[in-house]
């Protein structure tokens, strides 16, 4: 069973369920937690890093919705087969949107509308194929 999160800082304004969710998140893309890897329980964090059940589970429900990993009733969590996959388009999304939006507010500073912007991206995909 792995995920010992040594990266928690209690003195962080970051909220510690958001701080496990990236610990884990870290884990799965550095390959520390693979595919069917097992990771702690909600008791087993509460316990080991004495905070309170609900905020473990708040950050495994945060990476469950993220389809990152799976509870088997009675046995445990897990990751999921494809969750490097996902973290890794989230990731390319993320460079993507922050890449474009500069360049969409540069535009609507200059005083082009959506439509307009949409049209110029439409444009640039239809030159780049």
């Amino acid at each position: 069973m792995a995920s010992d999160s040594s990266a928690l800082n209690f003195n962080s304004t970051t909220p510690i369920y958001l701080q496990i969710a990236q610990d884990i998140r870290d884990k799965i893309l550095n390959q520390e937690l693979q595919a069917g890897a097992q990771i702690m329980s909600t008791t087993q964090y509460a316990t080991t890093y004495r905070i309170n059940p609900a905020t473990a589970n708040k950050a495994f429900t945060i990476l469950q919705n993220e389809g990152l990993i799976y509870k088997q009733r009675g046995i445990g969590m897990f990751v999921t087969d494809n969750a490097e996959e996902i973290l890794r388009k989230t990731g390319q999304q993320t460079y993507v949107n922050s890449t474009l939006a500069p360049a969409i507010n540069e535009g609507l500073a200059l005083g082009f509308t959506s439509t307009d912007i949409l049209s110029l991206i439409h444009t640039l995909l239809e030159e780049t194929k």
